[in-house]
């Protein structure tokens, strides 16, 4: 079968915050995912697929509904760890790394997959039907419009981002499976809002516009008329940047469990929350995770204060308390009388 040609990630304009914001939950899904809020036509779409088509091939169990790690016996699925408990070798296999939607009018179950009671009750076995969660373990789960989705659909997503776990409960049946993956939701505000108690479950967010500057603009649609013209020949032209961003975040992933953080930002990111008046300790978490995956990418095992800097901006804005209307977006002055002035 042959693969659509998608755009590339390194052939995107401008949109640094978007684009780092992504990057940063590929380094550390721990962060939390990210929500892309704008107007349409601003390439919100385009930057999740083309994530998708930077990360390398997988390992997988073969077969395996989940797509097992084989080398991490710690997150393996039932059915897995049922193999290895018989003295079966867990056969492995490499596939392509994928995205996954999640249609805007999916049902619970379509999301986190159903359980056959009627098998359970007669046989004394679980028989799980496998949903979307099971499909995006390992992959980039991509939520368009996802202010429009129900409530309680928005909050199973959300609970197994932050478990790395999908646990399915019917009648006294349970089934759990892995669904670690990298959450992109974008959103346009003129739909309607997101309740805030679900925005602040997000880990970052980002605003995007449309650019103002016309040599942007014109560069856009330069790049989408050879994107449109040749497709495969625009891919092919930026190939090598996009194998070099790959093996940088590759190399990220292997590099963020030694990267650590002092106390003296540990206090920073606390005063910070505190004079931003955010309510709760995710934002804390979410800050810590997003300054540690910054600096793995940059290439460093230590955090320093324009990591913080960062990370704030992705982290803070939609959990500060806001008036209607209102802009969102951190108070420069607050982050400077507390982190100091920009190197």
């Amino acid at each position: 079968m042959t693969t659509r040609p998608v755009f590339p990630f390194t052939a995107l304009v401008g949109q640094e915050p978007m684009k780092l914001a992504l990057l940063l939950n590929v380094v550390s899904p721990a962060v939390g995912g990210v929500l892309i809020r704008g107007e349409k036509g601003t390439a919100k779409s385009t930057a999740a697929r083309a994530l998708a088509r930077l990360l390398p091939d997988m390992t997988v169990v073969a077969g395996c509904r989940f797509s097992c790690d084989p080398d991490d016996p710690a997150r393996l699925c039932p059915e897995c760890r049922e193999r290895l408990a018989a003295g079966q070798d867990l056969p492995r296999a490499s596939v392509p790394s994928r995205l996954v939607d999640l249609p805007v009018g999916a049902t619970e179950d379509r999301l986190v997959g159903s359980l056959d009671l009627e098998t359970a009750i007669r046989d004394g076995k679980r028989r799980f039907e496998p949903g979307v969660l099971a499909r995006a373990n390992r992959a980039v789960l991509y939520v368009d419009e996802v202010n429009l989705l129900d409530d309680h659909i928005v909050d199973a997503l959300l609970d197994a981002a932050a478990m790395g776990v999908n646990t399915v409960e019917r009648e006294g049946v349970s089934f759990s499976h892995p669904a670690r993956f990298v959450l992109v939701g974008t959103m346009n505000p003129e739909e309607g809002e997101l309740r805030p108690q679900l925005l602040d479950r997000f880990g970052l967010c980002v605003e995007v516009a449309g650019m103002a500057e016309p040599e942007q603009r014109v560069e856009v649609v330069r790049r989408l008329m050879a994107f449109e013209a040749d497709p495969e020949a625009f891919v092919a032209s930026h190939a090598a940047a996009e194998r070099a961003l790959g093996e940088r975040l590759v190399a990220a992933r292997e590099r963020l469990p030694r990267v650590t953080v002092d106390d003296a930002l540990l206090t920073d990111i606390a005063r910070l929350s505190i004079a931003l008046d955010v309510d709760g300790h995710r934002a804390d978490l979410v800050m810590m995770r997003a300054a540690k995956a910054l600096a793995a990418l940059e290439g460093r095992e230590t955090v320093v204060q324009e990591d913080l800097r960062r990370a704030a901006s992705l982290a803070l804005p939609h959990r500060m308390r806001r008036k209607p209307f209102e802009a969102v977006g951190v108070d420069p002055e607050v982050v400077t009388s507390i982190l100091g002035s920009p190197a």
